[in-house]
């Protein structure tokens, strides 16, 4: 069932000494799909992690944040429309979807085709990135879904997928990745537009510069540990 409301963040890591953000210690909130990634960078920051577009809506409302790093440019274009952006966003990575089904593929699914129907299929819902890149793929193959859930956040997918409570489901490549529980299957032609991830400094942010130092890593030092994980570079 879709998720009601402005979800709270899903994950909230402190990846530094005991503290608050007033001591110089920037607070990113990022796509849920960039959790693990980002929980294994080694430096001062604090960082939640939740579907792209809550997080704008967190932003909008007031929440304090440094960094906004969102899973695709559409997200990130509508914090700039809305004022919540100070300086260029900068683009630093790529992802794209696969179909994910539990461990032994019960269900029988045979790829991003018509094995889905009738099956229990789990997908984002369509206003955050990983659900509008699930809508533009099932377009280009004039696939007509019908998921049982949408899910605010990438990885409610994968964790329903995981568990056997969906029979499948579609999930950024990382997330998929770093699942044992799940089998990963190709869909033709998702890796040739795939989503980008965007990174920009929060307007009104408390640590300008620490944000700004955050962002450059992500394109500078960074990028080796982000390949790691499974993302793309930009494009």
């Amino acid at each position: 069932m879709r998720a009601q409301g402005i979800a709270v963040a899903a994950l909230l890591v402190a990846a530094c000494a005991p503290g608050s953000s007033d001591d110089g210690v920037p607070v990113v909130f990022a796509a849920a799909s960039l959790s693990s990634a980002f929980s294994e960078l080694d430096t001062p920051a604090t960082f939640s992690f939740d579907g792209s577009s809550g997080l704008v809506d967190q932003i909008a409302g007031g929440a304090p944040a440094d960094v906004f790093a969102s899973a695709d440019g559409a997200t990130m274009e509508r914090a700039v429309a809305e004022g919540l952006i100070d300086g260029e966003p900068v683009m630093f990575a790529t992802n794209h979807l696969v179909l994910i089904v539990p461990g032994g593929n019960p269900a029988g699914v045979i790829g991003f085709d018509a094995s889905l129907d009738g099956v229990k299929l789990v997908v984002c819902a369509p206003e955050v990135p990983c659900g509008a890149a699930t809508a533009k793929l099932a377009d280009v193959h004039s696939l007509a879904l019908r998921p049982v859930s949408e899910e605010s956040k990438v990885t409610d997918v994968l964790g329903k997928v995981a568990s056997g409570e969906a029979d499948a489901g579609l999930v950024y490549a990382t997330d998929a990745a770093h699942s044992n529980s799940v089998e990963s299957i190709a869909i033709p032609g998702a890796d040739d537009d795939p989503n980008t991830y965007w990174a920009a400094v929060v307007k009104g942010s408390a640590h300008p510069h620490e944000a700004r130092a955050f962002i450059d890593n992500l394109t500078g030092e960074w990028a080796t540990l982000l390949e790691a994980e499974g993302f793309g570079p930009p494009r």
